[in-house]
């Protein structure tokens, strides 16, 4: 496929540009991933806080996803080794980034695959994102020609690719990974629930016990049905007839009627 032409065109317009124009797509192409990088955090906050486990599931897939995208798109760079064409195309405008170096391939851009990779996957976790996240996405693409270290069709296959990649990846792994979500929710509710019947918090006193150790009724009661009243009444004085009973001890300022 051969785009020279067309990568021509658009370096020789990006040699005519305002300054300003210049730096800022050197600027974007430079470091705008790093806005997709945030978007990542944005959803997934928003997913743990209030979304359900499909939508936590494909937050936390939303990166993984974009890092095999690239990941694929390094491979095919590595396999198909096409050469740059800052060095490559006769007759261009000078690049306006510095043009890499030999053994760091064109074909096809990991900035591209990435941008659409980290598109698809945004839009697929949440839609109302696709109409700042896809323009992003095409406008890092077309930077890469723009500064000149890219032919047209490095970018576009390389937001084909990267697109397909995040796709295929959240669609076969959004329903086990929202199961393992579920899961965890199950067991964090479980483990942080209301005490099970028949326990209570620590330091409240079970029922038939008083503050500070001293047993209740209840458990007095439960002791006296068990066991029997083991106990006797002390007398002090002579017995009805006059005589003390052995064994009965008598006590000090207990008097008989």
């Amino acid at each position: 496929m051969d785009t020279s032409g067309l990568y021509r065109t658009v370096t020789g317009f990006a040699d005519s540009a305002p300054v300003w124009v210049q730096r800022a797509f050197e600027l974007w192409t430079g470091y705008g991933l790093w806005l997709f990088g945030v978007l990542f955090a944005a959803v997934w906050w928003r997913a743990r806080g209030r979304g359900g486990a499909r939508a936590v599931a494909l937050a936390l897939l939303a990166p993984v996803a974009t890092a095999i995208a690239y990941a694929v798109s390094e491979a095919v760079k590595s396999t198909v080794e096409e050469e740059r064409p800052c060095r490559a195309v006769v007759g261009a405008a000078a690049s306006l980034a510095g043009c890499p170096p030999p053994g760091d391939w064109s074909f096809p851009s990991n900035h591209a695959a990435i941008a659409g990779a980290a598109a698809v996957a945004l839009v697929m976790a949440v839609r109302r994102l696709a109409p700042l996240v896809v323009p992003l996405a095409l406008l890092m693409a077309f930077s890469r020609v723009f500064v000149g270290v890219h032919y047209p069709h490095d970018v576009a296959l390389g937001l084909l690719l990267g697109g397909s990649v995040a796709a295929l990846v959240l669609l076969a792994l959004a329903r086990p990974v929202a199961a393992g979500v579920r899961t965890v929710r199950a067991g964090g509710t479980r483990a942080g629930g209301p005490p099970a019947q028949g326990t209570r918090a620590q330091g409240t006193p079970a029922q038939g016990t008083r503050s500070g150790g001293a047993p209740a009724r209840g458990a007095a009661a439960r002791g006296i049905r068990a066991g029997g009243i083991r106990a006797g009444i002390r007398l002090t004085g002579p017995g009805p007839g006059g005589e003390s009973s052995s064994g009965v001890r008598n006590v000090p300022g207990c008097r008989t009627p």
